[in-house]
């Protein structure tokens, strides 16, 4: 592993802009795009990593000790009998090595999607799925577990199920849960004290596993969303999210808050959160907007709130909610060359402007040859955290650059 480039620049406080209360429990956060001065405080690290390979729709967790993990797949020829792809750095980010896994006899397969979650035990859990790219179907779901910070797993399978497809991980206090889709709805399963896992009923009979979420006091909420079986199966009606309170055994169906059409920008994950406070949070553009919406009532009823307006189309968001509330939120804009990722920090009971802090980086990730060759969000998401020390810590793919086939660790200094 070689560190290719590395740079450091002042980041800039990009606006949204006037905000006005709507009618009901809509409230409108911004009304045009606009530009403040370059704060001379906060400063933003941009660590460029050749690691051989792309990391494509990352996932990153920092554990207890320290530690950083990044997990994602990569744009070759691999298999989905080969191990999943796990990185680590010990040093804030300065450098990375890759994890061993283990090998396929010992259960480590995955080639697609990742999802990556540290137990309050610290236990470190890798949630993986293969994908046969000869006829774009998905073939399993497993989960590898460490319980000594990386250096030894124990790989357990979910399902070799025909479609099986975007899988999440999440963890309460009482259960380990995983929750993924097939074509033929939302499934759902459990892992019991014993390391054994069982699959519960499904949560949906319809619709893809869009996003999952674990709340404060065992709740749980799955974004159930048109789109699965990895684009095989779409079911326009199924715009849900999936509630329960009683660790996993009953959900209650929801409508999702705010209006979307699904083939009006690229969309797959429409990921939601909850509060420390056990308020469930919603994020999601509708092409040129960027909404965010609240609910204390368990989705009976929302409040929405627009957070910006972008000239040009927004899309793959993500984010996660602080201790103190903060929303830290990223999403992509623009399409082919035009491409940037955006960090936002997000409050939403500023009685105005809602964005507190935002960055802008440049997309290193390419698709097609010469003329042909065009940015690419390599992934339907990014990924944002808050970091022990204060900072926030971000991830971007590197694919058939200059610099090579990687990733680009983000550090943003606060």
């Amino acid at each position: 592993m070689s560190i290719v480039h590395a740079r450091r620049v002042s980041t800039l406080l990009l606006a949204a802009l006037a905000s006005a209360t709507g009618a009901c429990t809509s409230e409108d956060a911004s009304t045009s795009p606009a530009e403040l001065p370059a704060d001379p405080t906060p400063s933003v690290e941009r660590l460029d990593i050749d690691l051989g390979q792309a990391v494509r729709e990352p996932m990153l967790v920092e554990h207890p000790t320290g530690a950083l993990f990044v997990a994602g797949y990569s744009r070759d020829e691999a298999e989905f009998t080969d191990p999943p792809n796990l990185y680590r750095s010990d040093d804030g980010g300065e450098t990375w090595l890759q994890v061993d896994v283990g090998t396929t006899a010992d259960g480590a397969l995955g080639n697609s999607d990742v999802d990556l979650v540290v137990g309050p035990d610290g236990a470190l859990y890798f949630l993986t799925m293969g994908f046969d790219r000869s006829v774009a179907e998905g073939t399993h779901v497993s989960v590898g577990i460490s319980g000594d910070v990386g250096r030894t797993w124990t790989w357990e399978p979910i399902s070799r199920t025909r479609f099986d497809d975007r899988p999440w991980l999440a963890l309460t206090s009482e259960s380990v849960h995983v929750v993924w889709n097939d074509g033929s709805g939302v499934r759902h399963a459990v892992r019991s004290d014993d390391g054994s896992w069982s699959e519960r009923e499904r949560i949906a009979t319809s619709g893809g596993s869009s996003h999952f979420a674990a709340g404060p006091e065992r709740q749980l909420a799955v974004r159930i969303a048109p789109g699965s079986a990895s684009g095989n199966v779409v079911q326009p009606d199924a715009e849900w999210i999936a509630i329960s309170t009683d660790d996993g055994r009953s959900w209650e169906l929801v409508d999702a808050p705010g209006e979307r059409e699904w083939a009006s920008i690229p969309r797959w994950v429409e990921p939601i959160a909850w509060g420390p406070d056990g308020t469930l949070y919603s994020l999601w553009s509708t092409g040129t907007e960027v909404w965010l919406a609240w609910s204390g009532d368990l989705g009976q009823t929302w409040t929405e709130r627009r957070v910006t307006a972008t000239s040009l189309p927004a899309y793959f968001p993500l984010f996660t909610v602080a201790d103190d509330g903060s929303i830290l939120a990223t999403w992509f804009e623009g399409l082919g060359n035009e491409m940037e990722a955006r960090l936002v920090i997000l409050d939403p009971d500023a009685p105005g402007e809602m964005i507190s802090s935002s960055h802008r980086f440049a997309v290193d990730a390419w698709v097609g040859e010469g003329e042909e060759r065009v940015r690419e969000a390599a992934g339907e998401y990014f990924p944002a955290i808050h970091l022990a020390d204060g900072d926030l810590g971000a991830v971007l793919p590197i694919q058939t650059s200059e610099l090579g086939d990687g990733m680009t660790w983000i550090r943003v200094r606060r």
